[in-house]
């Protein structure tokens, strides 16, 4: 079994996504986030095909122009993840292959 790895990204405030989510308050779409955890996880393992997503958690808000780190888990399945910001937990769950 591989040990774990991790990532580093950071939504812009002007990404295209923001503005309608939500007014006034800019929030990164849960989407995204996991978007950027696909492309770790296909970093490391190569191009995944589908997915799945059996458990997602979103514990808290990601902010635009706030680094995040993603810590994956390879497991006997797919890949445990974690997503956080400033040593705060901000999303967890687990992607396997379709």
């Amino acid at each position: 079994m591989s040990v774990a790895t991790a990532t580093r990204f950071r939504v812009p405030a002007n990404h295209p996504c923001l503005p309608g989510h939500f007014p006034g308050r800019p929030l990164v779409p849960g989407v995204v986030i996991l978007d950027h955890v696909q492309q770790a996880i296909e970093q490391s393992a190569g191009p995944l095909g589908a997915l799945r997503l059996p458990q997602v958690k979103f514990l808290q808000p990601l902010l635009p122009d706030v680094d995040a780190d993603i810590a994956i888990e390879p497991t006997a399945t797919g890949w445990k993840f974690r997503v956080s910001a400033g040593g705060v937990v901000l999303a967890t769950g687990e992607m396997v292959r379709a």
